[in-house]
C-alpha cells in the first residue's frame, strides 16, 4: 500500500480516497431516504384525526437540549479530526469520547421524548401525523444509535493501533456521517418542531 505523506493521513492512500468517495455516494442515498421521510411528513402533518397535533405535544426545552447536545458533538468531532491531523492520539481519543458521550445524552433525551409522546396519547397508531412523526424521529435516532456504536469501535481501534492511514480514514468517514446527522437534525428542529409549535 503506497502512502503519500504530502496528504492528510485519511487521504494518504488510493484505497482511502476511494472509500471516502464511496461514502459520499452513500450519503447521497441517505439524503434521498430523509427527503422521502420529510416529504411524507409534510403531506401528513395535518392529518391528526382524533389524536394530538404537534402544538399539543411538542415541548421546547427537551428539543433545545437535544439540539445543543448534537450541535456540540458536531463541534467536538471536528476537534477530534483536527487533533488527528496534528497526530495527537490522546486529544483525538478525548474528543471522540466527548462526542460519543454527547451522542448518548442526545439519545437519552430522545428516549424520554418518545416515552412522553406515548404517555400523552401520541403513539404510532393514533394518526397519520403521529405515525410519520415517530417514524422520522425514530429513523434519525436509529442512525445516531448506529453512529454511537460505530464511533465506539473506531475509538477502540485508535487506542489499539494508533493513528494509521486506516484508522484516520475510518475516523474521517465517521465525522462526515456525524455531521450529516447534525444537518438532518437542524431540518427536523426547524421544519418539524419549530413549525409544529406555531
Amino acid at each position: 500500500m503506497k502512502v503519500d505523506n504530502s496528504l492528510p493521513l485519511e487521504y494518504s492512500t488510493e484505497e482511502n480516497n476511494l472509500k471516502i468517495l464511496g461514502f459520499w455516494i452513500f450519503i447521497g442515498a441517505e439524503i434521498m431516504l430523509f427527503a422521502t421521510l420529510f416529504a411524507s411528513y409534510f403531506t401528513l402533518e395535518n392529518r391528526i384525526g382524533n389524536g394530538p397535533s404537534g402544538a399539543d405535544i411538542f415541548e421546547i426545552t427537551p428539543v433545545l437540549i437535544e439540539t445543543i447536545l448534537l450541535l456540540t458533538s458536531s463541534f467536538t468531532i471536528g476537534l477530534a479530526i483536527h487533533a488527528m491531523r496534528m497526530n495527537n492520539k490522546k486529544a483525538t481519543m478525548a474528543f471522540f469520547m466527548v462526542t460519543l458521550v454527547l451522542g448518548a445524552a442526545f439519545l437519552g433525551f430522545e428516549i424520554y421524548e418518545f416515552t412522553h409522546y406515548v404517555h400523552v396519547g401520541a403513539g404510532l397508531q393514533v394518526s397519520a401525523f403521529t405515525a410519520i412523526l415517530l417514524t422520522t424521529l425514530g429513523t434519525h435516532g436509529l442512525h445516531v444509535t448506529l453512529g454511537f456504536f460505530w464511533g465506539l469501535f473506531i475509538l477502540l481501534q485508535i487506542k489499539k493501533r494508533g493513528l494509521t492511514p486506516e484508522t484516520a480514514n475510518k475516523s474521517f468517514i465517521f465525522s462526515l456521517y456525524w455531521h450529516f446527522l447534525d444537518i438532518i437534525w437542524i431540518f427536523i428542529f426547524s421544519s418539524i418542531y419549530l413549525k409544529g409549535m406555531m
